[in-house]
C-alpha cells in the first residue's frame, strides 16, 4: 500500500502526539504527594478520635463526692436564693420555710428537689408524738436516684441558734462510728412533732427550716400505724417537693 507524502505526515503526528499524551488512569496531580495524602487521612483520623473523646468526657455527668460537695454548695448557694418548699403527700400538703443562716443544708433541699429526688420516697420513720423522717424507701429506684446524684455527707451546722421545737425541719445523721463527727445524712429530713419541743436534740442535729403551713397533715402523719421497726404500715408518699421562692 502507498501514501502520499502529505498522509504520511499527518501519520506521524498522530503517533507523535498520542506517544506523549500522558494516561488519564495514572495521571496524578503534580500537587498532590501520595505520602501527604496518607498523612492527612492519619491526622484526620486523630482529631475525630480526639473529638469523639472530648464529646464522652462532656456527656460524663456530674455527681457529688465527699470531695466536691462543700465546694458545690457554697458556689450554689450564692445562685439559688429559694428558701420555701411545698411538700406534696400521700396525705396531703404542707410548707417549709428553710433558713437563710443554714446555707449549705437549705441549698441541698433546693438542689435534691430540683432533681426530683423526693419523688416518690415515703415517710419511713414515724415515732408518735415524736417525729417524722422521710426520704427514703425500700424501692431499688431510690437507690439509683441516690447513685446518679453522689454520695456525700454534710457537715453539722448548728450554732445558729435554731431549738427543735414543734414543727422544725432537721437533718438526722447515724451514730455509726465510721461517722465520728455526726455528718448529716443529705437524702433525710425529720420533723418534730412533740408539743413541747425536742431539747435533747439541739446541738446534735442540724435544724435549717420549720413548717409554716400544713402542720395539721404532719400531725396526721405522726398518727399512722407501724411496726415495730417504727415504718407505717401503710406507706406514707412523698409525691414531690416543689420549690416556691
Amino acid at each position: 500500500m502507498q501514501y502520499s507524502l502529505r498522509t504520511t505526515t499527518i501519520l506521524l503526528l498522530i503517533i507523535l502526539t498520542a506517544c506523549n499524551q500522558p494516561s488519564k488512569k495514572n495521571k496524578v496531580s503534580p500537587k498532590t504527594n501520595p505520602k501527604d495524602s496518607i498523612e492527612l487521612s492519619k491526622d484526620s483520623i486523630a482529631n475525630s478520635a480526639k473529638e469523639k473523646k472530648e464529646e464522652k468526657q462532656e456527656e460524663k455527668p456530674f455527681v457529688l463526692t465527699e470531695e466536691n460537695a462543700i465546694p458545690f454548695f457554697f458556689d450554689y448557694q450564692k445562685t439559688h436564693k429559694q428558701s420555701k418548699v411545698k411538700v406534696h403527700t400521700s396525705m396531703g400538703n404542707f410548707i417549709i420555710d428553710l433558713y437563710d443562716n443554714t446555707p449549705y443544708h437549705r441549698a441541698n433541699m433546693i438542689y435534691l428537689s430540683s432533681k426530683k429526688y423526693f419523688n416518690n420516697t415515703f415517710f419511713h420513720r414515724v415515732v408518735k408524738d415524736f417525729i417524722i423522717q422521710g426520704g427514703n424507701t425500700d424501692l431499688k429506684m431510690t437507690a439509683d436516684k441516690r447513685d446518679s446524684i453522689g454520695f456525700y455527707l454534710l457537715p453539722p451546722d448548728t450554732r445558729k441558734g435554731h431549738k427543735h421545737i414543734r414543727g422544725t425541719v432537721s437533718m438526722p445523721s447515724s451514730d455509726d462510728v465510721t461517722n465520728p463527727h455526726k455528718l448529716a445524712s443529705p437524702y433525710e429530713f425529720f420533723i418534730v412533732t412533740t408539743k413541747t419541743g425536742a431539747p435533747h436534740l439541739n446541738g446534735k442535729f442540724t435544724a435549717f427550716g420549720m413548717v409554716t403551713s400544713g402542720m395539721d397533715v404532719v400531725d396526721k402523719i405522726n398518727y399512722v400505724k407501724t411496726g415495730p421497726d417504727e415504718w407505717p404500715l401503710t406507706n406514707v408518699v412523698i409525691d414531690s417537693i416543689e420549690i416556691l421562692d
